[in-house]
C-alpha cells in the first residue's frame, strides 16, 4: 500500500455524490483533490476570462469546451503536488478528455458512483445554495435551520441557474450522451470500479473502502 500511487477519477450522474466521496477517499488516502467544478466556481467568483466563460456555459447546462479544458487540467497536474497521486472530480467527461488525460497521467482506477436519472433530478432539483458562502443545502436531505436561510451567514438561499429543470434535463442529456461511453472505456480497460451511490454517503464509502482492499 505504502509505494502504491493512485491516480483516481470518479465518475457518475449530476447529483450522485461524487465529489463527497472524493473528499472522503482522499482524506483516507491522504491524496489532494483536483475538483474541476471547485475551480470553474472560483474563477467565476473573481470574474476571470475563463470565469465568465464557465458562468455563461454552466448556466445552460452544458460543458466547457474540451480544448479549454484539457489546458488547464494540463496545467495543474504538472504541479508537483500531484506528484505521488491524485483524486480527479469533473474530469474527464468525455472520450476526448479521457485520451487527453492518458497523455498526461496514468489513470489507475476509474470509480463509478451509479444512480438513477430520476434520483439525479430529484437531488439537484432539490438544492439551494448560499450565494454569499457558497454552503449548500438540500431540501429533504440537508435543510437549513430555518427555511430558505443559510446558517452559517444568514443569507437567503438561491436556486442556481446550473440547478433548475431545463438545465438537469440538458445535463443528463450531456451524459448519457459524452459521460457515459466512459464507463465503457473503462471498463474495458479493467479500471472500472462500480458502486451504488443510492446508498447512504457512509455506506457509499465502506462500499469503495471494501471494494479497493483498504482497511479502515
Amino acid at each position: 500500500m505504502k509505494n502504491r500511487i493512485f491516480n483516481i477519477i470518479f465518475l457518475g450522474h449530476q447529483g450522485s455524490g461524487k465529489g463527497t466521496q472524493a473528499e472522503l477517499l482522499g482524506k483516507k488516502l491522504n491524496l489532494p483533490i483536483l475538483a474541476m467544478g471547485d475551480f470553474f466556481r472560483r474563477e467565476i467568483s473573481v470574474g476571470t476570462e475563463i470565469g465568465k466563460m464557465a458562468e455563461i456555459i454552466n448556466n445552460r447546462g452544458e460543458l466547457m469546451p474540451d480544448n479549454i479544458t484539457n489546458k488547464i487540467v494540463a496545467g495543474e497536474l504538472a504541479k508537483k503536488e500531484y506528484k505521488n497521486g491524485i483524486i480527479l472530480d469533473g474530469f474527464p467527461r468525455n472520450l476526448i478528455q479521457a485520451k487527453a488525460l492518458e497523455e498526461a497521467l496514468k489513470t489507475t482506477l476509474a470509480i463509478l458512483v451509479n444512480i438513477s436519472d430520476k434520483e439525479s433530478i430529484t437531488r439537484i432539483s432539490g438544492r439551494r445554495t448560499c450565494p454569499a458562502c457558497g454552503m449548500v443545502y438540500h431540501i429533504k436531505y440537508n435543510p437549513p435551520v430555518r427555511e430558505n436561510i443559510c446558517d452559517r451567514c444568514s443569507e437567503k438561499l438561491i436556486i442556481r441557474a446550473d440547478d433548475t429543470e431545463e438545465a438537469i434535463k440538458r445535463r443528463l442529456e450531456i451524459y448519457h450522451e459524452e459521460t457515459e461511453p466512459m464507463i465503457y472505456y473503462y471498463k474495458q480497460r479493467g479500471l472500472l470500479l462500480e458502486v451504488n451511490g443510492e446508498q447512504p454517503i457512509e455506506k457509499v464509502h465502506e462500499e469503495i473502502i471494501k471494494k479497493l482492499n483498504i482497511a479502515h
